[in-house]
């Protein structure tokens, strides 16, 4: 038994012990099951011939009659059952009471006994209690400024880089990371030096936090994975604590490769926050600075860190001799996506007609997170529909619920905006299609998720960086045909056009102020950005131009969106028996995709069947 436990058990038995004598002290009398009565009434049933016994033990009366009852009695302390006997007139000789004087030891004395020390008893176990407790907090006490950094060590990785997919630079440089932990002569007889740290950049859900899992189940080497909100602490010098003990046991373990998620949480712009130099956060980040590149530069170890706030880091943090190396991972393009499918859906039963390149084009803009959970989510609609594999039905109703999430069947819609949904959504495609720079429609429906009540989803020819005045400009009007549809048809407008207008407006601006896009201001910016960095992210836009160009800009946006406007009224008005054409599909069989979609907008293929007339206004 350990001494702790020791020590707790005797604690715990001194309380019981206390407990068990205060119980049979205050109700002894009740569970013996005897009746107590005055010690006036004891000599007067004496005096009567009424007692036959009297047993004496300390200041309490056993009373026993002549018809076999028993009583218990108290008397005073000091007093004698003889002398009150004699003073009522019964001597001892003539009173057939026999008086026997019983010890006050055993039990009873033992309960006495404990009832006296009970105080010293129950201050002793507090005490004891107390000491314990200060024991324990003095050994948090001393562990408090320690690393709670996690040891990876092992040659059968969990993850590696096959398990990485659509970075492959990325991949390159953290191989030769590996490489020179693994084989540093390669390098050292060539006067290279091993690279004091690599920062992994980009947006949330790349791949930055999976990619290093893999560089530590590659490295062979020991992985410390830390947090940066784990050096922080509300004490002072805690964080700074943590950071020494982290780089110690780096070295100790040496070569190692050290990993930091999240270091904007620590790795903050100095001198921007609230307080001060004596800030915690800036005192743990000058101790990462100094261990980092010290004076002990003999040491083999490597940092590597992750980030999606690059721009709010510490500059003297990101400069050569720190962090040599800056990994930028991008949301994946096709092929990129492609891979990182194939990775996901492996070991799972995939239909003998899926076609992967054909699910990467439709999931344009998609992270690396988001592709792992479109496969799981294909997996998961399986099972649901009691299929043994995952079919392109899966795939294509999961891309919907990653963009615009689940289903709501239970929505109970009227025929009226069932109609206008139609309408407002084959507005949208038809526009999309006829334009030749907009991005081509794949997927109308008038099922309604999240917010909206249908969606249409397009399907660009190829991944773009640049974007054109002409592809935003369709990509407007693109937006607006909804909203003319709904004018044109129903000779009204409703609210469902809102975040159009909301996407038209901001692409308008955008297009004056950021790209230079009008002929009017010419090729300028508007409007200069303010970032506080202490919370973390852009708030407010600072204009740096008069009140008339502000004037101007509202002009130019104006027109643009005007312009759009127009440009979707042209269109559906020349088309509008495909308009109503493809309405009434979708009010049919409210969802329609990929070639049906083609051949009912497509103005070269006759329709099978002959154009109705339009509804009646609303």
């Amino acid at each position: 038994m350990s001494p702790r436990l020791m020590r707790n058990s005797f604690i715990y038995l001194l309380i019981t012990v206390a407990v068990l004598a205060i119980f049979f002290t205050l109700f002894s009398d009740t569970l013996g099951g005897s009746q107590e009565i005055p010690v006036s009434e004891v000599i007067s049933r004496s005096v009567r011939g009424e007692i036959e016994r009297i047993e004496v033990r300390g200041d309490r009366l056993a009373v026993f009659t002549t018809s076999g009852e028993s009583y218990s009695s108290r008397k005073e302390e000091g007093a004698s059952v003889l002398d009150m006997l004699a003073a009522s007139g019964a001597s001892p000789g003539t009173s057939p009471v026999r008086v026997e004087v019983k010890g006050t030891g055993g039990l009873s004395s033992l309960f006495g006994i404990l009832i006296n020390f009970l105080p010293l008893i129950f201050f002793g176990a507090i005490l004891l209690f107390m000491m314990r407790q200060a024991q324990g907090n003095s050994n948090q006490t001393f562990s408090f400024g320690k690393s709670r950094a996690r040891m990876f060590v092992g040659n059968s990785p969990a993850v590696s880089f096959e398990d990485v997919a659509g970075v492959e630079e990325a991949k390159e440089e953290l191989q030769e990371v590996v490489e020179f932990l693994k084989v540093p002569e390669r390098f050292v007889s060539l006067g290279a030096k091993i690279p004091k740290g690599v920062l992994l950049i980009g947006p949330p859900g790349t791949g930055k936090t999976l990619l290093a899992r893999a560089v530590a189940g590659e490295a062979g080497v020991p992985f410390l994975s830390i947090s940066g909100s784990e050096f922080v602490e509300m004490f002072v010098g805690v964080g700074a604590s943590r950071v020494r003990d982290l780089f110690e046991q780096a070295k100790r373990n040496a070569p190692c490769i050290v990993f930091v998620d999240e270091i904007d949480a620590v790795g903050r712009h100095r001198g921007a926050g609230l307080g001060g130099g004596h800030d915690e956060r800036e005192q743990t980040l000058n101790q990462i600075l100094v261990e980092m590149d010290g004076f002990d530069v003999n040491t083999n170890i490597i940092i590597v860190a992750a980030t999606n706030r690059p721009d709010i880091l510490d500059p003297a943090l990101l400069r050569p001799g720190r962090f040599d190396r800056r990994v930028v991972l991008d949301n994946p393009d096709v092929r990129g996506r492609e891979q990182i499918l194939k990775v996901h859906s492996k070991g799972k039963p995939l239909a003998e007609d899926i076609d992967m390149e054909r699910i990467a084009k439709q999931t344009m803009g998609f992270s690396g997170a988001d592709l792992a959970n479109l496969v799981n989510e294909s997996a998961i609609l399986a099972a649901r529909r009691s299929k043994v594999t995952i079919t392109n039905e899966e795939f294509a109703e999961s891309i919907d619920r990653v963009i615009a999430g689940p289903a709501r069947k239970s929505r109970v819609v009227n025929e009226h905006e069932k109609e206008i949904t139609a309408y407002h959504e084959a507005g949208h495609a038809l526009v999309g299609y006829m334009l030749p720079k907009a991005d081509m429609p794949y997927k109308v429906t008038i099922v309604a998720r999240g917010m909206s009540g249908g969606h249409t989803r397009y399907l660009p020819d190829e991944d773009r960086n640049l974007w054109t005045k002409g592809q935003f400009e369709d990509m407007m009007a693109a937006a607006m045909g909804g909203r003319v549809a709904e004018e044109i048809i129903f000779e009204d407008v409703t609210t469902g056009a809102s975040n159009d207008l909301e996407q038209a407006t901001n692409i308008a601006r955008t297009m004056v102020m950021r790209y230079g896009m009008s002929s009017k201001l010419g090729p300028r910016t508007f409007g200069k950005r303010e970032e506080l960095v202490f919370l973390g992210r852009e708030i407010s836009e600072q204009p740096d131009y008069s009140d008339k160009i502000a004037e101007d800009i509202d002009a130019e946006v104006y027109g643009l969106v005007e312009n759009a406007y127009s440009t979707a009224t042209k269109v559906i008005t020349e088309n509008r028996e495909r308009l109503s054409q493809l309405a009434r599909h979708l009010i049919a069989h409210e969802t329609v995709e990929g070639d049906e979609l083609k051949e009912i907008l497509d103005p070269d293929t006759d329709s099978a069947a002959p154009a109705e007339a339009a509804p009646a206004p609303a």
